[in-house]
């Protein structure tokens, strides 16, 4: 019951706090026997994956996420879980995959034995849903040596100069002058969605003053971007998500053609607009940055 409580206390810390890297230890070891069909994996490295909104069925990101991980981390065995059970039915139905949601791939590793486990959200930022993950896994905590977590893609100062520089440079392209290059992220009601205005005084700050970042859901809105879009001399408008995988939200309220979609918005007022229907995941220098907060994670186990 003390372990118990500790691990508790940890989880409570976590949450309200949001520290670097997060840890969870049990002195007893595992609790489960391994499966003597699956092998005894003493390492797992597991890509927790919020997708908002189902990805087309061509969008590859979760799988260059896992296959950088893989090559980073040659000594842990990589796992895929997704955080959205209506996304893995979704999937199951499409595509005939079944994709293990947190607590199968929690499940999984118990029953393998797993002493270390590495787990590496590809959230953009602490939210909701990152916590929300957080407390999940922490539920299974006594049953490993050691529990850590990654930090999601915006987490530090650090982080954001990086994403800044990828995506200007990914859309380097479009920038002549005329063209608005606008990211539409997803937005939150918790307190985190304020890395959209933070990203957008990044940006605003070191030049870039045709960049624009606004959310589907939260602020700044649609409303918002297109009123500073028209307040310069601009002719043309690109739009992209500022999400990890370009799903549903990137296909329909996006780059969707149906009324109040940021196409459709733009189109009516003047401007002509292309859609690059691309997740962040597919940017190189991104899914480094993945890689990054994963080694810091597995750098804070234990030593033996």
């Amino acid at each position: 019951m003390g372990d118990q409580r500790r691990v508790q206390d940890q989880l409570q810390s976590l949450v309200f706090h949001q520290f670097p890297v997060t840890q969870f230890r049990n002195s007893d070891g595992p609790l489960a026997l391994p499966d003597p069909l699956c092998g005894l994996e003493q390492h797992i490295l597991l890509l927790a994956e919020c997708p908002h909104g189902t990805p087309a069925p061509d969008v590859n990101t979760p799988d260059a996420i896992e296959n950088d991980l893989e090559k980073a981390f040659p000594d842990f065995s990589v796992r895929r879980g997704f955080t959205s059970n209506i996304i893995i039915d979704h999937v199951n139905k499409r595509d005939n995959v079944l994709i293990d949601d947190v607590d199968a791939a929690m499940n999984r590793a118990v029953d393998n034995g797993v002493k270390n486990l590495v787990v590496q959200p590809t959230h953009l930022m602490h939210g909701l849903e990152y916590d929300e993950l957080v407390e999940e896994v922490g539920n299974y905590a006594d049953a490993f040596d050691q529990v850590v977590f990654g930090e999601p893609l915006l987490s530090s100062d650090d982080d954001f100069a990086k994403v800044e520089k990828a995506i200007t440079e990914w859309t380097a392209e479009y920038d002549d002058g005329k063209t608005a290059i606008c990211f539409m992220g997803h937005g939150t009601e918790a307190d985190s969605n304020e890395i959209y205005q933070k990203m957008q005084d990044l940006l605003t700050k070191d030049g870039y003053a045709n960049y624009f970042v606004g959310t589907v859901e939260a602020t700044p809105s649609l409303e918002d971007v297109l009123a500073k879009v028209q307040a310069g001399d601009y002719e043309r408008v690109v739009l992209e998500p500022l999400m990890v995988v370009a799903g549903d939200h990137a296909n329909n309220d996006m780059a969707g053609d149906e009324d109040g979609s940021w196409k459709k918005t733009f189109e009516d007022a003047g401007y002509q607009v292309e859609c690059l229907v691309r997740g962040l995941g597919e940017n190189e220098a991104i899914r480094q940055i993945y890689v990054e907060h994963a080694q810091a994670a597995i750098d804070s186990l234990a030593k033996d």
